[in-house]
């Protein structure tokens, strides 16, 4: 399972280099985007810097930021809970498809995992565009079938007793999972946190890496 193909949107005015490097379907995105281009559908500045608010502006490290405040802070992570979307926003985080979101805590009984068991709803300026298996049928239908199944196909195994709650995202709200902190993290500060916080671990699909994985 992988992260969303992307490709360098750069330079739109050249299209004349050579495309062998290119995966069939970078191949496909770069001639469609030549064509929208042409016709005058597609600005090209505008287009680059929408690609670069995804590339660099927008994506998991904000939710980073987000969980690992919360860990530190009582009071945020209590007005996280309450109100995520005017939570995150005063990190600066708020935009398109992240208008109502909501944050669910995993604690040492219940761990939350997210689906959208229609589409591929997803809180876009805490985690950035969907990866590939989040949108795929298989996952979708196996999330709310067998959530432990889905857990154990990316490597986490729960105890015995912990329940499993399953969140299934609409247009109205998405949800982001706050993992549970790891112990031995005692003391340290956001940034190095939030080095800790994995995408899957704001999907449910993972959890927080330990202090020896960042060490």
């Amino acid at each position: 399972m992988t992260d969303h193909d992307h490709h360098d949107h750069h330079h739109h005015d050249d299209h004349d280099h050579d495309h062998s490097e290119l995966s069939p379907m970078d191949a496909r995105v770069r001639a469609l985007e030549t064509i929208l281009v042409a016709k005058g559908y597609v600005d090209p500045a505008a287009l680059d810097v929408l690609i670069e608010t995804y590339e660099t502006k927008v994506g998991p490290h904000n939710g980073a930021r987000v969980v690992a405040k919360s860990w530190v802070d009582p009071a945020y992570r209590a007005r996280l809970l309450a109100d995520a979307t005017a939570a995150v926003a005063e990190l600066g985080f708020a935009g398109r498809q992240g208008e109502h979101l909501v944050a669910v805590e995993n604690t040492p009984d219940t761990h939350n995992m997210v689906v959208c068991t229609l589409c591929s709803c997803y809180p876009w300026p805490v985690l950035g565009l969907p990866p590939v298996w989040y949108k795929s049928a298989p996952y979708r239908a196996k999330a709310v079938r067998d959530p432990r199944g889905v857990l154990a196909d990316f490597g986490v195994t729960l105890p015995a007793g912990k329940a499993v709650k399953v969140w299934d995202s609409t247009a109205e709200i998405r949800y982001l999972v706050l993992p549970e902190r790891p112990a031995g993290t005692e003391g340290w500060d956001e940034a190095r946190l939030a080095a800790l916080v994995s995408r899957d671990s704001m999907i449910g699909t993972g959890l927080a890496r330990s202090p020896e994985a960042v060490a």
